[in-house]
């Protein structure tokens, strides 16, 4: 069976090292390597609306010599028109990897289960790991590694970045810790794995976001209105006020230490503008970093479909 990449944890501390190393390469050579030549086609399925994503994952694909195939979530109603490993069966015979940006991690994992090629988990409900991965090679470039560094994500942890951010933080050797209010953590079972992985990092999670920045090398933050939680707005706001990553917050943090957001960003809410759009911000930076981790993810990955 292809490897997949549904979660963060799907990488060892070793494997996810190599991605990030392969990542820098494929950053500094962006038009050497063609692992997708032929074109080999990656099938791009988007039930969530994009911008980073897919623009990242078009643009990649293209580079590695590959054709991006766009499938439109609305249009295929993957789980409602067409069963998933019924669409699985599909598209594994017309892509050699598939990428889909969903809600339940479940259909993801019927989707690899299914397809007979590798797929790679675009964001869920659950899981961001793509993310993740460009945010890691983002702070290596910043901070020269990973292990020992101390990170703080603030606001609504209990999201998939938060659960990300542990698994994918932990793996790399990093101090992960959440400034969040009660009942707003990553999931636990996420946490209890992350803290499981043994490779040198820790977790924690605070509801002081002052102590959870403290001394810190990095600080994230996110949207506090996911997808989906629209409705929730105006509660969200005055629960997660305090963990607003202003420039009072992120002075309690190290005076080198970076500031990062996935976007969208919602100046004024969790961010502040001039943290955002000021000198310690590598939130664009970040952006671009999508593209090289994603190239890295589909080279890695194929190269092991080529093995099996």
């Amino acid at each position: 069976m292809s490897r997949s990449f549904l979660r963060d944890d799907d990488l060892t501390p070793a494997e996810q090292a190599e991605v990030l190393a392969l990542a820098a390469k494929l950053k500094a050579e962006p038009y050497d390597h063609k692992p997708l030549a032929g074109p080999r086609t990656v099938a791009m399925v988007f039930d969530k609306a994009t911008l980073r994503t897919q623009a990242s994952f078009a643009a990649g694909i293209a580079e590695l010599g590959g054709n991006p195939m766009l499938v439109d979530g609305s249009l295929a109603g993957i789980g409602k028109r067409e069963s998933v490993a019924d669409v699985a069966r599909v598209l594994g015979r017309q892509a050699s990897q598939i990428v889909w940006r969903t809600y339940a991690q479940t259909n993801l994992d019927e989707m690899a289960a299914m397809s007979g090629v590798p797929v790679i988990n675009a964001l869920t409900d659950e899981f961001h790991p793509c993310q993740l991965l460009a945010d890691l090679l983002t702070v290596q470039e910043h901070k020269g590694s990973l292990a020992g560094l101390t990170v703080a994500f603030l606001g609504d942890a209990a999201c998939n970045m938060g659960n990300s951010w542990a698994l994918a933080g932990a793996t790399a050797g990093m101090h992960v810790r959440f400034g969040c209010p009660e009942g707003y953590a990553p999931d636990p079972e996420v946490l209890e794995r992350a803290a499981g992985l043994d490779a040198g990092g820790s977790i924690d999670v605070f509801d002081d976001p002052v102590a959870a920045v403290d001394g810190v090398d990095v600080v994230v933050t996110d949207t506090w209105v996911s997808m989906g939680k629209e409705d929730e707005a105006a509660a969200r706001r005055e629960v997660f006020g305090p963990y607003a990553v202003t420039a009072d917050l992120v002075a309690h943090a190290k005076p080198d230490a970076i500031v990062m957001h996935c976007l969208p960003a919602y100046r004024g809410s969790e961010i502040a503008a001039d943290v955002i759009d000021g000198p310690q911000s590598v939130v664009w930076d970040e952006a671009e970093n999508r593209r090289h981790a994603q190239k890295a993810v589909m080279a890695w990955l194929q190269a092991h479909a080529e093995q099996v």
